[in-house]
């Protein structure tokens, strides 16, 4: 098998890296290596810094309906290029081949068509005569270059969730994919550069160093990050230093209240489907699970016995799975050792092995009878395990969700809506679902509190946190 060499795509083309030093991208179904990418050097970054700033000059002075139409070029090509698209993908994720075009490459086209719409619905307070005999009015514009960090579990789709609202409104872009998952977001760049000027969109490739680069270097007036709480914290704190505009989305430790009201049956089906899709590999998954004592063992046992049927995990081509491999040889052995390091009180109700020696998969696993206090409880697995503990009563349930760190998604499942508006009123996270968990749509914000960051991703929030503000006021005075 052929490895290839992959490029930094800086200027509207792919180009030459200063580095000597090259990564290896490894296919986790098969854990062959598949291409190179260079660990790219504070030259590089600033070499692509110097393309989106010479792009903005021109970009920023476009009208809303010529980025609107740049966009929907860019959404039509995606749709195109969608098997292509989705066979890069799964050579560097693992994941089901079959789900990729629906659950991503479709949703990413429909987002970048509804930041396209975006573009043209800016709004801001009215102009009026704040003081006598002067006018005044609010122009909302582009920050200027932004510098974008993305994640190996969606490398895609959170590629597009953050260039898109940040090219429709004026910005130009140096992103830098996952070390190990950067082939989508160069081929995105690729087709990109048929509709964007030169340097609108600037892919670089590397490790931390590189991002660490990409965050200190002066050009950029914003960086954003969606990735872990130690990242995100070192961004932050980078970024403090030179006073730039941050946008965190990090990671997240969902709460899944299920009532002894609930419907059982599709809790369980619900629940399993949001918490082992994408191999548990998502901020938002379901994978922490809280029931009300009178409904525990019933539930568990269902949740148990449909993932036994349901939730198989294999290889990205094999039929009829849920999930395919965890992202690479460190996160295995991470989810490994959290299953080794299981207090004495657990119980494992399904799974907790690796399968097969070769691939990074891991089956379905759920842990029953843990403790507020246990390490699966309070920290982020990121893998196929879903986690339960009893609670008694609501104020109970409220303090169990909200005792950890994180502040991104949880869900609530009863029938009595008196309960679930109370839970939603209550629960100290940016997104709360009731008797549903995962979806998200284009025009809804998404974004945390506390450790999982600050900021929104999506809807006309999302788009709004790539503008600035400015006052303009005028003596109309005789």
């Amino acid at each position: 098998m052929s490895i290839r060499e992959l490029k930094n795509f800086v200027g509207g083309d792919y180009v030459e890296s200063a580095a000597t030093e090259r990564l290896e991208i490894i296919d986790p179904a098969t854990e062959d290596v598949i291409a190179t990418t260079p660990v790219s050097t504070e030259a590089d970054v600033a070499d692509a810094y110097r393309a989106a700033a010479g792009a903005f000059a021109t970009w920023k002075d476009t009208t809303p309906g010529e980025r609107q139409l740049a966009l929907l070029r860019f959404a039509d090509a995606l749709e195109e290029r969608a098997e292509e698209l989705a066979d890069v993908e799964v050579s560097n994720t693992g994941k089901p081949r079959a789900g990729v075009v629906p659950d991503e490459v479709d949703v990413m086209v429909d987002q970048v068509r509804f930041f396209a719409g975006a573009a043209r619905n800016l709004e801001g307070k009215s102009a009026g005569e704040y003081m006598k005999d002067h006018t005044s009015f609010v122009r909302r514009e582009p920050i200027g270059v932004i510098g974008q960090v993305t994640p190996w579990n969606y490398p895609m789709m959170m590629a597009i969730w953050k260039i898109a609202p940040a090219l429709a409104a004026g910005n130009t872009v140096v992103l830098k994919p996952s070390d190990s998952t950067p082939s989508s977001s160069l081929l995105m760049a690729e087709i990109a550069s048929e509709f964007f000027p030169p340097g609108a969109f600037n892919v670089v490739t590397g490790n931390r160093d590189t991002g660490r680069a990409l965050v200190a270097d002066r050009i950029p007036q914003m960086v954003s990050i969606t990735g872990s709480v130690r990242a995100g914290m070192e961004v932050a704190g980078s970024a403090a230093l030179d006073l730039k505009r941050v946008h965190l989305e990090l990671g997240g430790k969902a709460p899944v209240v299920v009532f002894n009201d609930a419907d059982i049956a599709a809790a369980a089906e619900g629940i399993a489907n949001a918490g082992f899709y994408n191999a548990g590999q998502d901020c938002t998954a379901a994978t922490r699970v809280l029931v009300q004592e009178g409904v525990h063992d019933e539930f568990v046992a269902a949740l148990a016995e449909y993932a036994r049927d349901n939730a198989r995990t294999g290889a990205p081509t094999e039929d009829g799975i849920l999930f395919g491999a965890l992202s690479s040889a460190a996160q295995l052995s991470r989810v490994e050792g959290f299953i080794d390091r299981l207090p004495d009180h657990a119980t494992l109700a399904l799974g907790g092995h690796r399968q097969g020696d070769r691939g990074y998969f891991h089956e379905a696993t759920i842990v029953a009878d843990l403790v507020q206090d246990d390490e699966a409880v309070q920290n982020e697995i990121f893998g196929p395990v879903i986690t339960a503990q009893k609670f008694g009563d609501e104020s109970e349930a409220l303090r169990f969700a909200n005792g950890v760190e994180y502040g991104l998604a949880s869900s609530v499942w009863t029938q009595n809506h008196s309960t679930a508006m109370r839970m939603a009123k209550n629960l100290d996270f940016g997104c709360v679902w009731i008797n549903t968990h995962i979806p998200l749509v284009a025009e809804m914000p998404h974004g945390g509190f506390k450790h999982s960051g600050y900021g929104k991703d999506l809807s006309a929030y999302g788009f709004e946190d790539y503008t600035r503000i400015k006052h303009v006021m005028s003596y109309i005075g005789s």
